[in-house]
């Protein structure tokens, strides 16, 4: 990989897609195929972090999402309420600082308590950030935002993309640089709308769980050699 700092994503998304295509072609359960996923992701994370990226977005619950089966839901809350407050410690001891961003209005009070413990002890890390969008759209990221505008009494000639983007979930955390989707489908299904306005796509035939650090390399390599211009 290119180590040059100016060749490297400093924000980079993941939509973890085909954790339950996966399962079903490994003859496993699909909460099989979701724990995959998150040690894929884990690993995917730290290589990245390694490699200069300081912002890894991962997209591991849509608001859409909670139109799943019942069960698969209760599998993945378990899955996440295990990672805030059992895997937060490997995160912690690598540095790591652990964010969720999303409405975080359907979770439940003992998975927002995990979440604020699990953020609270990571916040003074610097070595990078994961970004978990769980409860998270796109679309309902800039509702919420124009809500917040509104309620504060802006008047409308002052709104401007500046303020907007000040009034996001995570207004501190850079526009996305590139965005990685796997499985083959090639849409960004509400992720990121807004920070994701000039991102790089990069879409991998893999199923996320087979998602590895050789793959990462690769579509970094060609982010570097990809010319921005922003629309100029």
């Amino acid at each position: 990989m290119n180590d040059k700092s100016d060749v490297v994503p400093t924000h980079l998304g993941l939509i973890l897609d085909g954790n339950r295509r996966w399962a079903k072609e490994h003859n496993k359960l699909i909460a099989e195929g979701h724990r995959q996923g998150y040690l894929a992701l884990k690993k995917i994370c730290k290589s990245a972090i390694k490699h200069g990226v300081r912002y890894v977005s991962a997209y591991v619950f849509s608001t859409e999402n909670w139109q799943r089966d019942k069960q698969e839901v209760r599998d993945l809350m378990k899955l996440f309420a295990w990672v805030f407050k059992h895997e937060v410690k490997e995160l912690d001891k690598e540095g790591i600082r652990l964010r969720v961003v999303g409405s975080k209005l359907r979770m439940g009070h003992a998975l927002a308590r995990a979440v604020h413990e699990a953020e609270e002890l990571t916040k003074d890390n610097t070595r990078g950030t994961l970004l978990l969008c769980l409860d998270y759209g796109g679309q309902q990221e800039i509702v919420e935002a124009t809500k917040k505008i509104v309620q504060s009494g802006i008047d409308p000639e002052d709104i401007t993309p500046e303020l907007i983007a000040h009034h996001l979930y995570a207004p501190d955390v850079p526009p996305v640089d590139l965005i990685i989707r796997t499985s083959g489908e090639q849409r960004l299904s509400n992720f990121m709308l807004w920070n994701a306005a000039y991102s790089e796509l990069a879409f991998n035939q893999k199923y996320w769980p087979d998602f590895d650090e050789a793959d990462l390399r690769q579509e970094i390599d060609k982010y570097s050699s990809r010319h921005r211009r922003f629309g100029k």
